[in-house]
């Protein structure tokens, strides 16, 4: 007792007295420190759309206002710029984001802003910035920039909360210290940093660190990583031109020019026979279209099944050979296979078992224990050439789509210290519709392995994480979008897929003109008609029997097309040893047929069916022959020939016809969006995009090939690098922690 009356209860009212001095005077420094940081966030933001903005103004150009809009929709999604308006040269609102409050008109002589003013939300601080013309001087509209400012009174009561533990903490602290308890707040203090760093408090809110006095300085450390990753992340986007050089400074900058390698089935090139000569050919695979020109550009290491007939033959003692062939730029690997392997794992468990599970496209997949064995067989032995060509401890590794499930954690585990970005092509279903897989946990266990898991959609990744949720013991984070299990964090992102632009093939490519004067010469169509393309593998996900039957439709309801309109559908046949697919093509052929017999007449077919591979460069001019492009995924992750056609039309003109199924349907609302299963409604899409004043084709055309433009394959890589560079540079400093 007089221990306590001569030491504790003296600290206890110095503490009190303490805390009753210190907590006013928290309120109104928390206000003037947060008040000053908003001024300091506002000059970034400006400085950061100012150069967009007046390049936009200046320029005029009609979409000038649906560019700012985008932009403006990009700036608010940081949680405390509440809202953005831009007024006009007059004082008059141009435009503004769907959060910013009526009752704030634009600047004027009596009126003016940089204040705090309190609205029945909450109260905002509101800064305006005069844009001017950098030529003249002249002035060009008024940035207006709303913050939230909730958050203080949120974070004064937290600190004042925390001031009072501390101080209670600290009390005990000073009548117990001892040696013991210093260790353990030291070793606690490292624990949580390295935990931080790690990414627990970061993406698990619920994780707590183990000493609880340092809670506040841990808080405010994750706090100030997240900004710093937030205003980060919004500057790349808004200032970065995505280009081959961009992404290759992307690697110098962010990573340092470390290794990057890409794994796939499909090969980028395949050798083949022809008569006494070997030639290359460009496979017809999405995948191989959007990853070739990141290479090209990273000038890395491909990695991939050698299926040609004459692949062995060109291949170094390594099975090496250098692409492309007229400018090579990095390194094929080419992996062999037995038959036995490629039935097993490709026909069989991928394609007969994966690919119809994670596509609604009523083909009831088929899981057989002797191909889940050749699966797994070939996943180890990609893993082991990884590790054979590796470098480095730590390459950047991308491996793509369904075919390799099982090689992020069988790569983790052999290159501990390896970045591994998973991509999922296709889609991914729903638990119900995936817990069908007898081998479900593995599956998934399997692509945890990932540092990061990238799907085209938001939807593809919340399916992925409630298939998780369901099937498998993790700690998830939803808000964030993380998922840790057994020890290591996989983040579970959105990165919509994209194609190169310009095209390659744009280069030196034939004019529209003669384009469609080759195409129609070629397959004796009238130079008077109308042309409409469809490409797409022989796949039963692809829906061409519907894109047929609203031909169908299309005719019989709109007769005066008859002999005026030609389809024209590419159909590269794939995996044609498989008893689906060779019913399907035979139904197409007989569908195509019957369609021909019932409106030919003299010379005139109104569907021309191509079976067979078309080289891109081939492609690229039937798009650009064509009126419109018909794209009737019935399930599709993506579908990259919607962005390819828009590429490829570059006299503006010409319409896209896409399913509302697709990935690229969220992305591209200008084209004409359909439900390919309602043949109706296909039929009088068509009707109307020939029909369709060119004034409303460019202006469609024009939105549709900024987007592409903007949103290309280099920003798809680009966000993906950034990410693993992040992740990467918080490894590092774990290191560095635990030393």
């Amino acid at each position: 007792m007089k221990i306590f009356l001569r030491l504790v209860m003296p600290l206890i009212i110095l503490i009190g007295a303490i805390t009753y001095t210190v907590v006013p005077l928290v309120d109104s420094l928390t206000l003037k420190w947060f008040v000053k940081d908003i001024e300091i966030r506002n000059k970034l933001v400006f400085s950061t759309m100012q150069e967009p903005l007046i390049e936009v103004i200046t320029s005029g150009e009609p979409k000038g206002k649906i560019k700012i809009e985008r932009l403006f929709s990009k700036a608010i999604q940081d949680e405390r710029l509440y809202a953005v308006a831009l007024c006009d040269k007059k004082n008059t609102l141009f435009t503004k984001t769907n959060t910013f409050p009526d009752d704030i008109k634009c600047p004027t002589d009596s009126i003016s802003y940089n204040a705090i003013k309190e609205l029945p939300s909450g109260l905002i601080y509101i800064a305006s910035f005069l844009l001017n013309n950098p030529e003249d001087n002249s002035k060009l509209g008024e940035l207006i920039l709303l913050h939230d400012l909730s958050f203080i009174e949120r974070r004064s009561a937290q600190t004042k909360k925390y001031i009072i533990y501390f101080f209670a903490a600290l009390g005990m602290v000073i009548s117990l210290l001892t040696i013991i308890t210093v260790r353990i707040s030291f070793l606690g203090l490292m624990k949580g940093m390295r935990s931080l760093v790690q990414g627990e408090f970061i993406f698990d809110k619920s994780a707590k660190p183990t000493t609880p006095e340092f809670d506040p300085i841990l808080k405010d450390l994750r706090n100030f990583v997240r900004e710093v990753e937030k205003e980060r992340r919004f500057r790349d986007e808004v200032r970065i031109s995505w280009t081959p050089k961009a992404l290759k400074g992307i690697l110098q900058k962010e990573l340092s020019g470390e290794e990057v390698m890409i794994v796939s089935n499909r090969e980028p090139y395949i050798h083949i026979k022809r008569e006494n000569h070997i030639e290359v050919q460009f496979p017809a695979s999405g995948v191989v279209t959007a990853l070739e020109p990141i290479m090209r550009a990273c000038s890395g290491t491909w990695i991939a099944h050698g299926s040609g007939p004459a692949d062995k033959e060109v291949v170094d003692k390594n099975d090496h050979i250098r692409v492309p062939p007229d400018d090579p730029s990095y390194t094929l690997r080419r992996v062999w296979l037995t038959k036995e392997e490629e039935d097993g794992y490709y026909y069989g468990f991928a394609n007969e078992g994966l690919w119809p599970l994670c596509h609604i496209a009523h083909v009831r997949p088929t899981f057989r224990s002797s191909d889940w064995q050749a699966y797994q067989k070939v996943n180890q032995k990609f893993a082991d050439v990884i590790v054979q060509e590796a470098k480095t401890k730590n390459p950047v590794i991308l491996l793509q789509d369904y075919h390799f499930a099982l090689l992020p954690k069988l790569i983790s585990e052999m290159l501990p210290e390896a970045t591994i970005i998973t991509f999922w092509h296709i889609p991914w279903p729903n638990p119900e519709s995936f817990g069908i897989c007898p081998w479900r946990e593995e599956i998934l266990g399997g692509l945890l392995g990932s540092t990061i898991l990238g799907f085209h959609t938001q939807f593809h990744c919340n399916n992925f994480i409630d298939t998780v949720d369901r099937y498998l013991e993790c700690r998830i984070d939803r808000a964030n979008s993380t998922i840790s299990y057994r020890g290591k964090l996989s983040a579970v992102n959105n990165y919509p897929i994209s194609i190169e632009y310009p095209v390659k093939w744009s280069k030196n490519a034939k004019t529209i003109e003669l384009c469609k004067q080759e195409i129609k010469q070629r397959h004796n169509i009238d130079q008077n008609a109308f042309v409409g393309i469809g490409v797409d593998r022989m796949d039963y996900t692809k829906g061409m029997l519907e894109k047929f039957l609203s031909i169908e439709r299309l005719l019989e309801a709109y007769p005066t097309w008859i002999g005026k309109f030609v389809f024209v559908q590419i159909a590269a046949p794939t995996r044609s040893s498989i008893d689906n697919y060779q019913r399907f093509a035979h139904e197409v052929d007989a569908l195509a047929k019957r369609i021909n017999h019932k409106f030919s007449y003299e010379n005139y077919n109104p569907i021309i069916l191509i079976a067979e591979h078309r080289e891109p460069s081939i492609v690229f001019e039937y798009y650009r022959a064509s009126n419109f492009c018909f794209v009737s995924s019935l399930h599709d992750g993506m579908n990259l020939v919607a962005k390819e056609y828009i590429a490829a039309r570059d006299d503006e003109l010409g319409m896209l016809i896409l399913s509302q199924f697709t990935g690229a349907a969220q992305e591209l609302p200008e084209a004409m969006i359909v439900n390919p299963y309602d043949i109706d409604q296909c039929a009088q899409a068509m009707n109307s995009v020939l029909s369709m004043p060119v004034t409303e084709q460019k202006e469609r055309m024009q939105s549709m090939r900024s987007y592409v433009q903007e949103f290309n394959v280099y920003r798809w890589a680009g966000r993906m690098l950034i990410d693993a560079a992040r992740l990467r540079r918080r490894n590092k400093i774990l290191g560095k922690i635990s030393l």
